[in-house]
């Protein structure tokens, strides 16, 4: 193998390497909850069924810590889950998520407001249209419906 070829092969597994790396910091969630709220628990058992790998907290000061990444309160819940750079506010579906991480727009997160049954960690079946909104800069825009 010449020189060259050498110092090409080396700096592609570099690259693998920190894209590896890459990947591994998105697929880590650290999930701040309001304490005792059993449907953050569930939520956090549906990111690791996703193949996330989910850090819970609890915070009594959820709403400060929120406001204070920008989310307004209407869009906060009570979980907040921040991947990668990004606050996911909500029983956000993981699809969405995957959406995020794989465009990554530039924004602060993304929220599903309010506990809409049968999203992932709440009970019963989907009843309805569920909106996820995109948080920053500027007024929430609509990022995903389902």
């Amino acid at each position: 193998m010449t020189r060259l070829a050498a110092t090409l092969a080396v700096a592609a597994l570099l690259r693998a390497r920190v894209g590896a790396q890459a990947d591994d910091a998105a697929r880590h969630a650290e999930l701040i909850k309001t304490p005792g709220c059993s449907c953050c628990d569930g939520y956090a058992e549906h990111l690791r069924a996703s193949g996330f790998d989910v850090t819970v907290r609890e915070a009594p000061d959820l709403a400060q810590i929120a406001a204070g990444i920008g989310i307004p309160v209407a869009l906060q819940g009570c979980h907040m889950t921040m991947i990668d750079g990004y606050a996911v506010s909500g029983h956000v579906p993981v699809g969405q998520i995957e959406r995020l991480l794989a465009e990554r727009p530039d924004i602060r997160g993304i929220s599903l407001p309010g506990m809409p049954v049968g999203t992932p960690g709440m009970p019963g079946d989907k009843d309805g249209t569920w909106t996820t909104f995109a948080i920053g800069p500027g007024e929430p825009t609509v990022f995903a419906v389902e």
